[in-house]
């Protein structure tokens, strides 16, 4: 395969653009268990989620 005189752009562009990508899911992996881990924090302490609570009635 002959990328022509381009071929450093090329690849570095995708090397780039690999890195961004690999990155981003890293990033999105780890916020989700920061947020579980804020989930369960807050459930020890007895905060309790909205739809875990029964209905309330109005008049």
């Amino acid at each position: 395969m002959n990328l022509g005189p381009h071929a450093p752009f090329i690849v570095a562009a995708y090397g780039i653009a690999t890195f961004v990508i690999g990155a981003l899911i890293a990033w999105v992996m780890l916020d989700h268990r920061a947020q579980l881990r804020a989930l369960d924090d807050l459930e020890l302490r007895g905060v309790t989620r909205r739809s875990d609570r029964a209905p309330e009635k109005t008049a």
